[in-house]
């Protein structure tokens, strides 16, 4: 598949709102994919995923599904655990309903815990979801997303180890988290260039031909993560990273989570396709 780009759920201008108005304003303004919000909760029901799914078809828009929040498959409270793993299996079943491939969501916090204890706990629940998907006949690929703050599980290489471990799991590798939870750094092209260089050490050529990414502006501190920005407002090298992906031939989604949405996914498109 080719790149293709797209918004973190409805764009902005979309004039009938909600996901079916959102997939035809995609279309609309040359634009090949988005990603369904489901983070307050999944709350779609199964006549709407089948209608959403067909006019997804209809107009070629690829979707993914972004879980709930609320999920930390290293809580310390059992019972936590479970209802992240329920959360992330109604994203799925709801998802794979509406046609999306995609499953993404933030894995788990550290809570003083070694990054090795965090990956084999979460490790054990991606695969009691994947048992689950199988019997369900739930066609999705779980990712897990690069996260944005230094206490959470989610470095690029812990993400990658869970696609290494576990079958019909494959990253989101989310840029601005990257270049936030680290203060500022992985925005040259050379860093870009190694992080695409460990996704293909990790998971081969297939992982550069299978990538889910989200991209934005964002400001950060010492802490990581505070907020998205627009791009043209944020000291993130978009054309750098979009060389980058033109030079490693990358296929997949890029989803745009910029607070203006659908302004700064049609830039990084024309971006990248000037490369």
């Amino acid at each position: 598949m080719p790149l293709f780009f797209g918004t973190a759920g409805t764009p902005i201008s979309a004039k009938e709102k909600g996901s079916i108005g959102g997939i035809k304003r995609i279309r609309e303004l040359g634009l090949s994919c988005m990603e369904l919000e489901f983070v307050r909760g999944v709350r779609m029901k199964e006549d709407t995923a089948r209608k959403i799914a067909a006019v997804a078809s209809e107009n070629k828009v690829a979707l993914s599904v972004h879980a709930p929040y609320y999920v930390n498959l290293n809580s310390r409270e059992p019972e936590k655990i479970e209802a992240s793993i329920k959360r992330i299996y109604d994203s799925a079943r709801i998802g794979s309903l509406c046609g999306a491939s995609s499953i993404v969501f933030h894995p788990a916090y550290y809570h003083g815990e070694t990054s090795r204890i965090v990956l084999e706990k979460v490790i054990r629940s991606l695969r009691k979801l994947r048992e689950i998907f199988e019997e369900k006949e739930i066609d999705v690929i779980l990712r897990p997303e690069t996260t944005g703050k230094p206490s959470q599980f989610g470095t690029l290489k812990e993400i990658l180890n869970m696609a290494v471990e576990v079958e019909g799991v494959m990253p989101c590798i989310d840029f601005a988290h990257l270049h936030a939870r680290t203060n500022g750094d992985i925005n040259t092209y050379e860093e870009f260039a190694a992080c695409l260089c460990i996704v293909e050490n990790y998971l081969g050529k297939q992982g550069l031909a299978d990538m889910h990414m989200h991209i934005s502006g964002i400001k950060y501190n010492s802490k990581g993560e505070v907020k998205h920005l627009v791009l043209q407002e944020s000291d993130l090298n978009y054309p750098a990273l979009m060389k980058a992906l033109k030079d490693f031939n990358v296929e997949g989604l890029v989803i745009c989570e910029s607070p203006n949405l659908e302004e700064d996914a049609l830039l990084l498109q024309e971006t990248f396709e000037k490369q």
